[in-house]
């Protein structure tokens, strides 16, 4: 989304912040939803609801036992409301994320602990409610793990919604004219019913690029920058704010100068936008006749349309852990089969890679145990080869898709060769399960392995020797191998993808692969980036599968660039020693070879 002129009718709030600030500040945090946004902020604050602990008379008990269920049915009406506008914005699959809040209204032992100490230590309603939820919200905080930070953030948006409908408060979510929100943390609810407002974009002090900030962001189109720290009190609302959803970035009471480059900016991605549309139909080969799979990546339904909008080859990467947004079981193998029948479907003839469950670490899943450090924990396919009839489930319904013979499997998080061999003997004993019941499956269906591990890197020739192709997943890569926890804000500037280290362990990869005469994919977040599409070209990547949204400008890319010019490049760039110097070579080099192409 991309404002297309300075803001001439701010939003009015209710309560104007009283601080003011004439300083210009820049504030560099994680870029959740691209998109560029001008105009003035709009500080939301949710009303502090005020609960005073009172012991009442025995009489009075079940007054206060009304008082809280009658609460209680406010909030599923407003959750059901939100509910029902959220399918009609993103999706019923994304919309799941408030049929988990609907649950939690009913979760019988939550409300009869709150009933319960109502009778027995008589307190009033609110007091009740804030302290048991309070101290489920507590367990959720001490897990340290992404997923239960967010199940945290629920739980506080629940306590909340109750204690407000208990004391008959107001919820407030409109203001008039157009701004950018900037708020501490936003929950799903809050970014939903915003998002009726004329939202230029979301700016938040908390959050990573898997929160539900981010996710319903991507899914609203809507800029979003998120783990900014401070930026809910550095800005006032009705200061002017630049927000870069591409670099991260916000500009609280921006310069001239800085408008100047955010207007020239805004002018480059639509004029680079409007150049890429003729290019949907065309291959991604290079001018010298070497041609680069280029697929996208994909999570829900409402994306596979827009898929084949953008010109996609398939789907490179379907992330089939989308499935339990919402839900506190496993999808059965017929609700799953419908989903990846859908896939394979939509992009025919085209392909479509299906990742197996990558649960565990920052990934949401029913089976959340407390682990010291997830990331290194119990995740992906160790929770599959762990659980065994999880995975069979899931290759059933896989292969129950395949009819059209353009269905392959992916396998994540895997460290070595024994990994490999113990999940292709489940895949043995599902195929010979489908042949003894006369099953229809695709007897030659693909499997894959993820490279996202150092230890698989190392191994990439070995592990290609088992699969028929491998795919780089870059984020837990680089965060693996430089030890850096890609959604901690305070670190984010050393997650850097051009670190040589990184592109010497891709470089082994794709020659490991290769070795064995095995196609080398890529599909994190570096596939995306237009500074290292030449780079990656050279290097001898077989594939690419992106976001949708920036598919034509890397396809413009390759178009544009002699594939043995761009092996020079790689090669020139895997002797720098710093990610500074490989970054500012790259970038120097698209400027030079495509002036047009957009880069801040």
């Amino acid at each position: 989304m991309i404002d297309q002129t300075k803001n001439t009718n701010p939003a009015q709030p209710v309560e104007q912040n009283t601080v003011r600030n004439n300083k210009r500040v820049v504030i560099h945090g994680i870029a959740a939803s691209p998109g560029l946004a001008y105009g003035q902020v709009f500080v939301f604050e949710r009303k502090t609801v005020e609960v005073n602990q009172r012991i009442v008379e025995p009489e009075e008990a079940e007054e206060e036992i009304d008082r809280l269920r009658q609460a209680i049915q406010r909030s599923e009406k407003e959750l059901n409301k939100i509910l029902s506008f959220a399918e009609q914005k993103i999706g019923n699959a994304k919309a799941r994320i408030f049929e988990a809040q609907i649950m939690f209204l009913h979760d019988p032992v939550i409300i009869d602990q709150i009933v319960e100490r109502i009778r027995t230590e008589r307190l009033n309603a609110e007091s009740a409610v804030y302290s048991e939820l309070s101290k489920y919200q507590q367990q959720m905080l001490d897990a340290d793990e992404s997923y239960m930070q967010e199940r945290a953030d629920d739980i506080e948006d629940v306590k909340h919604r109750i204690l407000r409908n208990i004391q008959q408060e107001r919820l407030f979510s409109r203001f008039k004219g157009t701004a950018i929100v900037v708020a501490k943390n936003l929950s799903p609810a809050d970014a939903i019913l915003l998002s009726r407002n004329d939202v230029l974009g979301y700016a938040t002090d908390r959050g990573g690029i898997t929160s539900h900030t981010a996710l319903l962001s991507r899914s609203l189109k809507i800029p979003a920058v998120v783990g900014l720290t401070r930026i809910s009190s550095d800005a006032n609302t009705g200061d002017e704010m630049i927000l870069d959803g591409y670099s991260g970035t916000a500009i609280i009471r921006p310069n001239k100068t800085d408008v100047e480059k955010y207007i020239e900016k805004q002018r480059r991605y639509a004029l680079f936008e409007k150049k890429l549309t003729v290019l949907r139909d065309l291959p991604a080969e290079t001018k010298d006749g070497r041609q680069i799979i280029l697929s996208a990546n994909a999570d829900l339904e409402e994306e596979l349309d827009y898929v084949g909008f953008q010109g996609a080859e398939g789907i490179g990467l379907f992330r089939s852990e989308s499935l339990l947004i919402g839900r506190d079981t496993f999808p059965t193998e017929d609700e799953q089969y419908e989903a990846y029948w859908l896939a394979a479907e939509k992009v025919y003839p085209h392909d479509v890679v299906l990742r197996v469950f990558d649960i565990g670490g920052d990934k949401v899943y029913p089976l959340a145990i407390e682990e010291n450090n997830p990331f290194l924990g119990w995740r992906g396919i160790r929770i599959l080869l762990d659980r065994p009839e999880l995975l069979k489930t899931q290759l059933r319904a896989m292969f129950r898709a395949s009819l059209k013979k353009n269905v392959k499997i992916l396998l994540p998080m895997i460290s070595g060769v024994s990994e490999i061999s113990a999940t292709l003997n489940h895949i043995r004993d599902v195929k010979e399960e489908f042949h003894s019941k006369n099953i229809p499956f695709d007897k030659n269906m693909q499997v894959g392995a993820m490279i996202e591990v150092p230890s698989a890197a190392i191994l990439a020739k070995e592990i290609a020797r088992l699969v028929d192709f491998l795919s780089i997943g870059t984020n837990d890569l680089i965060q693996y191998l430089l030890a850096v926890d890609r959604g901690n804000p305070t670190i984010t500037k050393l997650f850097q993808e051009f670190h040589p280290a990184v592109l010497r362990m891709i470089q082994h990869t794709i020659d490991g692969g290769h070795k064995r005469k095995v196609p080398v994919g890529m599909c994190g977040e570096m596939a995306g980036d237009p500074i290292a599409t030449i780079l990656l070209v050279g290097m001898g990547i077989d594939s690419l599968s992106v976001v949708p949204s920036v598919l034509p400008e890397v396809k413009k890319i390759i178009r544009s660039v002699n594939y043995k010019e761009a092996a020079k490049i790689s090669r020139r760039a895997l002797t720098m020693g710093t990610p500074e110097e490989v970054f500012g070579y790259l970038k120097k080099t698209l400027k030079t070879k495509l002036p047009d192409v957009p880069l801040g």
